[in-house]
């Protein structure tokens, strides 16, 4: 796996580039301001924290002064802690889901070097939309409702059409909807679509323009399909998944994701709560019975 490099994006903007892109291995945008860093997501290990703190520390000599969590999962928000001085944003729900969750991820997780993770959650969140200055060019953040999780927001710059998509979108990877909406991502993807976005980062993989997200899309709008057959037929989420073909869609990291995706598919067709609690252990134990009992793959 290639060691994380920094992407320059220009006009001050940097990306801390993860690939593969796998579980954990997450994108973390970076704004190099006149007086300040501003952050865009952390890691998911004490090592990678470091690593990131020491690639800013190569790109400027000010402060960290802002950490924006664009959602609570872990590989964004479990480095937190590495950067006391900054002030951590984030949606009022991903303060929220950081408190609750903690640091379950552990045990799905097996022989990841995490370190002396401690939770921070975001200090101060907001419920709709804010504005992050950087320097003089106006950043839009704003909510969008249940989709990769039901806390996501993304980071418009609109004076530079760059667009920080958190896990709204994956390159390379699987998309994965089992704690968000299927049909709430969808409106998501419309959303930012909308913006015209020439450069778009994704929350994993290489950083593209507006086709990443018209791929999401594809890929989202087959699930629903194969979903609704496998519905209807009274196929358990597993053995469909078992027994599809994944095309084009083959070729992402982390096929495993499709059991999780399909029960949420199947909870969207039984009418229940857009992002509402799925039993997770037991999906990740589908997950992993799908891999022919291998566990998750994560080499954060």
């Amino acid at each position: 796996m290639p060691d994380p490099a920094v992407q320059d994006l220009g006009k001050g903007f940097h990306v801390f580039v993860q690939l593969d892109g796998s579980w954990g291995l997450n994108n973390v945008g970076i704004f190099a301001g006149r007086d300040g860093v501003i952050l865009v997501d952390t890691t998911f290990t004490e090592g990678r924290a470091r690593a990131l703190r020491a690639a800013v520390t190569e790109l400027s000599p000010h402060p960290i002064r802002t950490v924006l969590n664009t959602h609570h999962h872990g590989d964004h928000t479990y480095g937190n802690y590495l950067f006391p001085e900054a002030t951590i944003i984030g949606h009022e729900l991903c303060r929220s889901a950081t408190i609750a969750t903690g640091f379950e991820t552990k045990k799905w997780f097996l022989g990841v070097d995490w370190g002396d993770i401690r939770i921070v959650p975001p200090a101060v969140t907001f419920r709709d939309e804010i504005t992050i200055w950087c320097d003089d060019v106006p950043a839009t953040v704003k909510f969008v409702g249940p989709s990769h999780t039901t806390n996501d927001v993304y980071m418009w710059v609109a004076g530079h059409s760059l667009l920080f998509a958190g896990d709204l979108v994956f390159n390379g990877g699987t998309p994965f909807v089992v704690m968000g909406s299927i049909s709430g991502l969808l409106r998501a993807l419309d959303e930012i679509d909308a913006l015209g976005a020439q450069t778009v980062v994704p929350g994993h993989g290489s950083v593209g323009g507006p086709e990443l997200i018209g791929q999401q899309r594809d890929y989202l709008l087959w699930l629903q399909d194969v979903a609704k057959q496998g519905f209807d037929a009274g196929t358990e989420p597993l053995d469909l998944a078992r027994s599809l073909d994944l095309g084009t869609f083959a070729r992402l990291t982390d096929s495993e994701r499709l059991v999780g995706n399909l029960h949420r598919a199947y909870s969207e067709l039984r009418g229940e709560p857009l992002g509402g609690a799925l039993d997770y252990d037991r999906i990740v134990d589908e997950m992993v019975a799908f891999n022919d009992g291998q566990p998750l793959h994560c080499v954060a």
